[in-house]
């Protein structure tokens, strides 16, 4: 260890431990901000790769994201991508947070159209969950719900749905919404060939309205930095809506020539974006955007409470060095 030049040996020796300790404090405050990530390891030391989760959105199932699948998986990562119930927003954020807990490492979260409604619920409150991604979806705030953005910003899903009434175990029953045939192409897959638009209208999983009607309670995009996807030829979301909740989010956005489906109709282009939100952090740890009204984070409180501390224990080393110098002197 360096120590500081002066003359005589006696004083050199009695100074040496004030310099180990400010050394020491130092290499402790040092050590402690070092981002830790959800496996244990350090942000940008190569930790695990991240577990993809990937969640559909309404009308739709995970058969969606075979092309993505396809690319992730081929980059060495895995991937999941369950079932969405499209039964209420409270009830498939549940769901889709019960699958969360069953992954051991860190996860990168991935929602399409309404999953994106779901993701925002579901992350609330998971460690493990380091980055969100939003492909032409709902990202609504506390209080808001897929129908209140929609009636904000209109789109063409207003008038493409048809109400279907169900039945459920006990006599309980609630509405589906279905898209109506003939505006699947039009509306909800215009950048795909007709034929394929039929194929998804023949096998679309409906919705039912509480998916939209219910108000989100909690917006994890406040608190877990995001990557947005906006098509700029979405029918089903307003590309307008797209682009004010990534902005409100401070999500990191790329905008493409694609319609709502964009996932099959430009796997590659969600694939990187989702890959994006994966990397970062590898070589300097994910950046927390500044996240609306969240106020400060976790993380931010902890640094502060470091940062205190550091400060405290150099000056605890500075009037130690006094006393010394009052009794060696």
């Amino acid at each position: 260890m360096a120590v500081s030049t002066v003359h005589g040996s006696g004083r050199r020796i009695r100074r040496f431990p004030l310099a180990v300790m400010g050394c020491a404090v130092a290499a402790l405050c040092a050590g402690t901000v070092a981002p830790a990530t959800a496996d244990g390891g350090t942000a940008g030391t190569g930790g695990a790769k991240p577990t993809i989760v990937l969640v559909h959105g309404a009308f739709a199932d995970g058969s969606s994201w075979n092309e993505v699948i396809e690319r992730l998986e081929r980059r060495g990562y895995t991937v999941k991508a369950p079932a969405n119930p499209l039964r209420g927003l409270y009830s498939d954020s549940m769901y889709i947070a019960s699958v969360l807990k069953s992954i051991k490492g860190p996860i990168v979260l991935a929602g399409h159209s309404y999953g994106g409604a779901v993701i925002s619920t579901a992350a609330a409150g998971n460690s493990q969950v380091k980055s969100l991604v939003y492909i032409s979806a709902l990202m609504p705030d506390v209080g808001e719900s897929g129908m209140s953005l929609g009636a904000r910003f209109p789109s063409a899903l207003g008038t493409a749905t048809t109400s279907v009434p169900y039945l459920a175990a006990g006599g309980v029953g609630g509405t589906d919404l279905y898209l109506k045939p003939d505006k699947v192409h039009p509306v909800f897959a215009a950048c795909l060939p007709a034929s394929e638009a039929n194929l998804l209208a023949v096998t679309q999983r409906p919705a039912a309205t509480t998916a939209f009607s219910e108000k989100a309670k909690v917006a994890a995009w406040k608190d877990i930095p995001s990557w947005a996807l906006v098509g700029r030829q979405d029918m089903t979301i307003n590309p307008e809506q797209e682009r004010f909740e990534a902005k409100r989010a401070h999500s990191h956005t790329v905008e493409l020539d694609t319609c709502h489906v964009s996932l099959i109709a430009q796997p590659d282009a969600v694939a990187n974006l989702i890959l994006e939100a994966a990397t970062a952090g590898e070589s300097t740890g994910p950046t927390l955007a500044s996240t609306g009204t969240a106020g400060r984070t976790k993380a931010d409180t902890t640094l502060g409470a470091i940062a205190v501390a550091c400060l405290a224990s150099g000056s605890a080393v500075v009037l130690l060095g006094r006393r010394l110098r009052r009794h060696t002197c």
